[in-house]
């Protein structure tokens, strides 16, 4: 039993962290894009939502590129903490972030944009500065698609196979997903414990797309 249920707690673990990451991270750059214009605004929005077409492998590549042993700040953060990045439950949620954030960035954009500006206006009128008009009067607004936008990016890291194979590895126990458990199982001819996982992730991922489902209705 510790066989199964030990990639499914550590996906859950794994996307809850990186859904709690991408959620702010997301919310932040939205506020910071949503209704702004600058010169190179397509180059940086780009950039943001590129995880989204990457293959998962390019994705796992680019990480361990940037943060692996003899990357500077893998060299960094061995240097300071006296551990590595790589292959290790901390590679899984960052591999997670990287591509889930697209999704919870496109909803908290769209979310924040939706939300009339005379409001907002007549809040800064009132004498609002512009942290309160952000967390009193645009983020209750733009709720729903906040929460849909953490509901598909924890589905996302919950479903990430490639990117997180290469950066966090497959070590049973330890950076082993559902994704990864299936593959290994299925490479091996455990055919029942890979249907088995499969299940749980069908029916985790029926019941979180089902969420943002009701979500988006509620928010039109």
């Amino acid at each position: 039993m510790e066989e199964f249920w030990s990639p499914v707690w550590l996906s859950i673990n794994v996307s809850l962290l990186a859904g709690v990451i991408v959620a702010i991270l997301g919310t932040a750059a939205a506020r910071w894009m949503a209704r702004r214009r600058f010169r190179g605004k397509t180059i940086v929005e780009t950039v943001f939502l590129l995880p989204l077409v990457l293959p998962p492998s390019v994705v796992g590549f680019l990480l361990v590129v940037l943060f692996g042993r003899h990357s500077l700040i893998g060299q960094l953060v061995e240097r300071w903490f006296h551990t590595t990045i790589l292959f290790t439950p901390g590679a899984a949620v960052m591999a997670a972030v990287v591509v889930s954030f697209p999704l919870m960035y496109q909803a908290a954009k769209a979310g924040l944009e939706a939300v009339d500006p005379t409001v907002e206006g007549a809040a800064r009128i009132d004498g609002a500065n512009e942290r309160q008009v952000f967390w009193h009067i645009s983020l209750p607004l733009a709720r729903n698609a906040l929460l849909s936008g953490a509901v598909l990016s924890f589905a996302r890291s919950l479903g990430e196979f490639g990117a997180t194979l290469m950066f966090a590895g497959n070590i049973p126990g330890k950076t082993q997903t559902i994704p990864t458990a299936v593959y290994m199982a299925m490479e091996s001819g455990r055919m029942e414990l890979a249907w088995a996982w499969v299940a749980v992730t069908i029916g985790l991922s029926f019941s979180l797309l089902s969420c943002a489902a009701k979500l988006g209705r509620w928010q039109r």
